[in-house]
């Protein structure tokens, strides 16, 4: 005995597709479930895409052009404290971009990594944790304007 010919679909997984417009008393006969007259019991009946009812669409509603924040972003150059443990002294922009791990523009200083020396930091930012870090080690933070 074959096993495929012992397969069938699982209990309750099949059923007949609604029979739409056959009869009245099936409740999908006469109006075939679109209900009575309008734009959706037409053929070809179909809302396109966008359409709000005939009020102005979002599409012509909004501005063609518009804001960009890219000229007011504050960007930072990130630095984190492991990176930091490297050097010794005094810490400023300028020393940091002599050492090359910023190019330039306002630094932050993050606190990943772990600072084992006293610094004196100058930066336009600093994280919560890394000014912890720093004034643990004995180090001292400076925000710069």
């Amino acid at each position: 005995m074959s096993l495929l010919s012992t397969l069938a679909p699982k209990a309750g997984s099949t059923h007949y597709p609604k029979r739409i417009g056959r009869g009245i008393g099936s409740g999908m006969g006469g109006t075939s479930t679109k209900g009575h007259k309008g734009q959706l019991a037409r053929t070809g009946g179909t809302v396109r895409r966008g359409f709000e009812g005939g009020q102005t669409p979002m599409h012509r509603r909004l501005p063609k052009f518009g804001f960009s924040n890219v000229k007011f972003a504050n960007n930072f150059e990130i630095v984190n404290l492991e990176q930091l443990a490297k050097l010794s002294g005094e810490v400023t922009p300028e020393s940091l971009q002599a050492a090359g791990l910023v190019s330039k523009g306002a630094v932050k200083i993050l606190g990943k990594g772990e600072l084992k020396t006293a610094l004196t930091v100058k930066a336009h930012k600093f994280s919560e944790s890394a000014k912890k870090a720093i004034e643990a080690a004995g180090g001292k933070v400076e925000v710069i304007k």
